[in-house]
């Protein structure tokens, strides 16, 4: 029976979620597998991804052939990495605790870039919201400024009619002394 290592769909229109799974080739996307090997969450960034890396070094080992995008999840998490030094040790190019140490030393190598790569997108996304905070304060301020002068431009045009109606009365009041 061909054994392929693919991605199951679940979660909801718009919104994929993914089961990393061995699945006969035969069966639906959807459908039957095998076993269930990790998820992936494309939604998240980075994306999240959660894999047993043992077993899809078993499936590899037994002969499942992964499909492109699984290939590129298998490789991301090492599970490819592993399976080629569990080779090596086979054949005796090395010994089981040198391919262990190799292992470790790259999963450290690839947590260091993750992690990094994680810090530089909470940083450009705090230096988006202090920079839509400035401009909100600039825009505040502005109209601060068009208020406070509308409020004074007002104060003035009622003191000139005031004025008006002043000198207004005072004439009207000579006139009838006039008269």
């Amino acid at each position: 029976m061909p054994v392929k290592i693919r991605l199951q769909r679940h979660g909801k229109k718009g919104k994929p979620f993914y089961w990393i799974i061995a699945a006969d080739t035969r069966a639906k996307r959807d459908g039957k597998y095998l076993e269930k090997i990790g998820i992936y969450n494309p939604n998240t960034n980075p994306a999240t991804i959660e894999l047993d890396v043992d077993g899809a070094v078993k499936w590899l080992q037994n002969g499942a052939q992964p499909t492109d995008t699984a290939r590129a999840i298998l490789s991301y998490k090492g599970a490819l990495l592993k399976n080629h030094l569990a080779g090596g040790v086979r054949k005796g190019a090395l010994t089981e605790d040198q391919a262990e140490e190799k292992f470790k030393t790259w999963l450290e190598e690839k947590e260091g870039s993750v992690s990094s790569k994680e810090e530089s997108l909470t940083k450009a996304q705090q230096d988006a919201k202090n920079k839509a905070l400035d401009a909100e304060k600039e825009v505040n301020a502005k109209r601060m400024a068009a208020s406070a002068e509308a409020e004074t431009a007002a104060a003035e045009a009622e003191a000139a009619t005031e004025e008006t109606e002043v000198e207004a009365t005072e004439a009207s009041s000579e006139e009838n002394k006039e008269a």
